[in-house]
C-alpha cells in the first residue's frame, strides 16, 4: 500500500496548489491513501468548511490538524460531523477527535493526530506519548493493518523521540507544523517509516507562507505588523510511504516536492 502525506497547506493558494498537484502525484506513485494537514488551509490560519472541501477535492482521505485547528468557529460543526477531519487528540476540546478509522476495502487504516508540548504550551496539550499508547492500542483493537501518526510539533527532538517511541508499533510517523521539509525520511530500526517534518504546501517566495518582508522586519527591528499571507507560485511538500500489507510496516520512504 502506498500512502501520500502532504505537509501543512497554507491558505487558499495552498489549497489550489494541492488540487492542481496531488492528482498527478497520486497517479505517478500509485497512491492508495492520502493524508493532508489542513490546520492552516484557510486564509488567516485555521481551517474552514470551504478549505476542507478543497482538500477533500484534492484527494484527501483524512485531513489532520494542529495548534490552529480551533481558530475558526465555523469548522466546529464539521469537526463533530465529519470523522475524517481530525484535530490533535491530546488537546482537550468538546469538538471533534484525533482518531480516524478508514476502510479501504482491502485494509483498515487508522490515522492518529497528536500535538507536541515543547514550545506549544499555549495549546494546553497533554502528554502525547501517553495519548499515543491509548490510540495505537485502539487502532489494533479496531483491526487496523496500517497506523499513521501525524505529530504536529515544534521541536525536532520531540518528533524524533516520538518516532523511536512508536517504532515497530505503527506504520509511519510524520511531523508537521514547522513548514520546512526535513531531509531525514527513513525507515527506523523497527520498521516504521519516519520523517521529522513534511514541509508545507504554499507560496515558495515566503517565510512559512507569510509575506517575507513582515517576518524580516519582526526579526530585525521588532516590528509588530499583522501576518499577511504571501501570494505567488506555490510548492507542495510531502512524503510517500510504501507499506507492507503483511507486516503493516514501511518498505520505502520518499520525500516529494512539486511546483
Amino acid at each position: 500500500m502506498r500512502v501520500l502525506c502532504v505537509g501543512d497547506v497554507c491558505a487558499h493558494v495552498g489549497c489550489e496548489a494541492a488540487m492542481r498537484l496531488i492528482p498527478s502525484l497520486k497517479s505517478e506513485y500509485g497512491i492508495d491513501f492520502t493524508v493532508i494537514n489542513g490546520e492552516n488551509s484557510a486564509d488567516g490560519n485555521g481551517i474552514t468548511p470551504e478549505s476542507a472541501d478543497m482538500l477533500f477535492a484534492a484527494g484527501a482521505d483524512v485531513i489532520t490538524g494542529g495548534n490552529h485547528s480551533f481558530r475558526r468557529k465555523e469548522i466546529y460543526g464539521e469537526l463533530d460531523s465529519n470523522p475524517f477531519i481530525l484535530r490533535p487528540a491530546n488537546v482537550k476540546s468538546e469538538y471533534g477527535g484525533g482518531y480516524a478509522l478508514c476502510d479501504t476495502g482491502k485494509y483498515r487504516v487508522a490515522v492518529i493526530n497528536l500535538s507536541g508540548q515543547v514550545y506549544l504550551e499555549r495549546t494546553g496539550a497533554e502528554n502525547a506519548f501517553a495519548a499515543a499508547d491509548v490510540l495505537v492500542a485502539r487502532a489494533k483493537e479496531d483491526g487496523a493493518r496500517f497506523i499513521l501518526v501525524d505529530f504536529h510539533a515544534e521541536a525536532t527532538s520531540e518528533k524524533r523521540a516520538m518516532g523511536f517511541y512508536l517504532d515497530g508499533r505503527v506504520s509511519a510517523v510524520f511531523g508537521t507544523h514547522t513548514h520546512v521539509q526535513t531531509a531525514d525520511g527513513q525507515i527506523l530500526p523497527g520498521g516504521t517509516g519516519y520523517i521529522t517534518d513534511l514541509g508545507m504546501t504554499g507560496v515558495i517566495d515566503s517565510v512559512l507562507g507569510v509575506k517575507k518582508e513582515i517576518i524580516i522586519n519582526r526579526l530585525k527591528s521588532g516590528g509588530s505588523e499583522k501576518f499577511l499571507q504571501a501570494q505567488g507560485a506555490c510548492m507542495l511538500c510531502g512524503c510517500v510511504f510504501e507499506l507492507d500489507g503483511a507486516t503493516g510496516l514501511a518498505k520505502s520512504v520518499n520525500s516529494v516536492y512539486r511546483e
